[in-house]
């Protein structure tokens, strides 16, 4: 404690002369009390303290607003010597007992400074309390985490205020506890208290929460009422419920409609977009933003660059990076996590796990961002020796950092280590698994060849299943075969989702796998009453700073004719090395030639084929798919990369596959 008093005053005795201050000349009697309070706050805010207490000692002890306003600016000190130090001065000084601001203030500073039991002791011993003394009690308690006593003072409090409502109302949403949150704020409004910025600003988060769009309409109906359309508290708290409720247009409404933009306003208007999918429009938001005249924070770089990986533009994720460089905002946890996320997206495993190394001290957040990167590009047993080397740091794992290692085991076959880590996270840990812990559990056990019991653990978990539960065990039919199980699981993901249109094509293809004909005609009949249409596969790769897309019987792109020309002279090469289209895969009911000309032009080969024709060689082509990479471009990738001796990288949706000399990552086990 000495030592940060040394730091702030250059001398530890400073502090401790109190009684020479009250004999003290009063040099600056002459100024005006506005002049001396502007000052000695700029004095204070420029974070010279020292100075402004010495130069106007004698008015700190004539005016308690300047001694107020030193209360406040030693907070950020976080130091209590210094805290125990101005209670005595006020207690000396008598502001403590006449004055009821600086009590307050006092009370918040050792609230501000995480001094919880001391400043629940200053509030006992307080001599007179008022509103205002209970509200920072409430706030005090929200800001660390203890709500059940927050609500036992708004509970027993006599008399509030609107502040009262706001502290309460707030601390009820921040817990996530949105629809108490909203009750209250109708309880409030009945009572009579009028809403202000800060109360509606905290119930649209509550109705973004809840995705409550209608709930959130009603609250709009306040915010004109009330004229708060154009604050940009409110303005962007309304933008950001509509965006959150799936209403992008509402949303871009209520921003564009605002005479000033913010670089709180921005960020919503592209955090909005990022979470709706417009990630190319997050792009052009975020150029926008730079070309007003805003310098973009670690909050709109976190949307960017996680826009940027959703993309997979290397290119642009790079410049991002050099940008929250020059701003000084990677070193954030969340920048940082972004990054990590970003260059694994882009097929960049040696850049994530460069971000992390970047930073002196990496949390439990960044290890398990990494450990998720590994697990997405199949390399189980390092996000297993990552998560070791996390233990050994003494950080523990999260429920974040769980999904990732199972989901890092599932896709390696480390089937008795992710049980393994299943069992810690419980019994070591305490936490409880949610739906996304049990599907990589049956994912686990489903490619582990364990069918029974992972349909066993879907129909006995505590919790109800989803769609991806179930379709996650219909893959695992798939790789094993069973026809049978394919046909139950099948049902009752269409019973949930009956226009899942990739539950009918996969369950088309076990059959068609287990020539099973008359499942497979059954099948695409149901699917043409249901007028079930199938996604169509879309694939895109960068290549020189620009992001081409691909489709299948797509003849647009200027170079069609001669990636047709090009992938027919490498089927024959592949079939040289013992390549056989798997025709079986194919959704149409046409001859084999016509069955073999749609799979040599999936939207993947295409890709790949242009890559080829245009990437220097020696580098990666980097390829992204929306969809699951079928079998038959499985087989055929391998072949391509070791004919052209180049490496070739694929991200699907479920994981990504890096084919090298004729093999994959995979281990064909995806």
């Amino acid at each position: 404690m000495a030592t940060a008093v040394r730091r702030i005053g250059g001398e530890k005795s400073w502090f401790c002369h109190l009684h020479r201050f009250f004999s003290t000349s009063t040099e600056n009697a002459a100024s005006s009390i506005s002049d001396i309070e502007g000052k000695f706050k700029s004095l204070c805010s420029a974070g010279r303290i020292k100075e402004a207490f010495k130069t106007y000692n004698a008015e700190i002890w004539t005016d308690q607003h300047l001694f107020s306003y030193l209360i406040q600016s030693f907070i950020p000190q976080k130091s209590l010597l210094i805290a125990k130090q101005l209670h005595s001065l006020a207690i000396t000084s008598g502001y403590y007992f006449k004055d009821k601001f600086v009590r307050n203030h006092l009370l918040n500073m050792y609230f501000k400074m995480g001094e919880i039991q001391e400043a629940i002791a200053f509030f006992n011993a307080m001599p007179m309390r008022n509103i205002m003394s209970h509200n920072i009690l409430i706030n005090g308690h929200v800001q660390h985490g203890d709500l059940d006593s927050a609500i036992k003072v708004f509970d027993e409090m006599l008399e509030r205020n609107v502040a009262t409502w706001n502290a309460m109302v707030s601390g009820l949403i921040q817990f996530e506890f949105n629809e108490n949150g909203l009750f209250l704020f109708r309880e409030m409004h009945e009572l009579g208290f009028l809403p202000d910025e800060f109360t509606l600003g905290s119930v649209l988060r509550g109705c973004a929460g809840l995705r409550a769009s209608y709930a959130g309409k009603q609250v709009h109906a306040y915010v004109l009422k009330y004229g708060y359309e154009f604050n940009l508290v409110v303005g962007s708290s309304l933008a950001h419920m509509y965006m959150k409720s799936g209403s992008l247009g509402e949303g871009e409404k209520v921003i564009k409609a605002m005479p000033i933009r913010n670089v709180v306003a921005w960020n919503t208007l592209i955090a909005g977009n990022a979470q709706n999918g417009h990630f190319e429009g997050v792009l052009d938001l975020y150029n926008m933003m730079k070309m007003s005249g805003l310098r973009p924070d670690k909050i709109t770089l976190v949307s960017v660059i996680s826009s940027s990986a959703e993309l997979a533009t290397l290119f642009q994720g790079q410049q991002i990076h050099a940008e929250a460089i020059k701003a000084g905002a990677n070193s954030a946890v969340a920048v940082l996590s972004s990054l990590i996320s970003m260059y694994s997206k882009c097929g960049c495993l040696e850049d994530s796990m460069k971000a992390l190394l970047d930073c002196e001290h990496p949390d439990s957040v960044l290890w398990s961002s990494m450990i998720a990167a590994y697990g997405f590009h199949g390399r189980g047993e390092e996000a297993v020796h990552l998560f070791e080397q996390m233990e050994q740091e003494g950080l523990g794992g999260n429920d974040v950092t769980f999904l990732s290692l199972l989901y890092a085991c599932s896709h390696n076959g480390l089937k008795e280590k992710g049980m393994g880590f299943f069992k810690l996270m419980v019994e070591k840990y305490g936490l409880k698994p949610r739906l996304e812990h049990y599907t990589c559990v049956v994912d686990l056990l489903g490619r582990s060849g364990c069918l029974d019991e992972a349909e066993a653990m879907i129909r006995s978990m505590p919790l109800e299943a989803d769609v991806v539960i179930w379709k996650t065990l219909l893959s695992a039919c798939r790789i094993h075969r069973n026809a049978d199980m394919a046909t139950r699981t099948a049902e009752e993901i269409l019973r949930l989702n009956p226009q899942d249109s990739a539950t009918y094509v996969l369950l088309s293809n076990i059959h068609a796998s287990a020539k099973r004909w008359k499942d497979v005609s059954k099948v695409r009949t149901t699917m043409r009453d249901r007028n079930v249409k199938k996604e169509p596969g879309v694939s895109w790769l960068e290549v020189k700073n620009r992001v081409f897309q691909f489709s299948m019987g797509d003849k647009s792109h200027p170079m069609s004719e001669e990636i047709d020309l090009y992938l027919k002279e490498l089927m024959e090469e592949m079939k040289l090395r013992g390549y056989v289209p798997d025709t079986a895969t194919v959704f149409h009911d046409t001859d084999s030639e016509e069955k073999e000309n749609s799979l040599v032009n999936h939207s993947e080969k295409l890709a790949i084929a242009f890559g080829l024709m245009n990437i220097p060689p020696g580098s990666p082509i980097r390829v992204m798919k929306n969809l699951r990479i079928c079998s038959d471009c499985h087989v055929a990738i391998k072949l391509i990369s070791d004919i052209n001796n180049r490496e070739i990288i694929v991200r699907d949706t479920s994981r990504f596959h890096h084919f090298k000399h004729g093999k994959c990552s995979c281990g064909d086990y995806w």
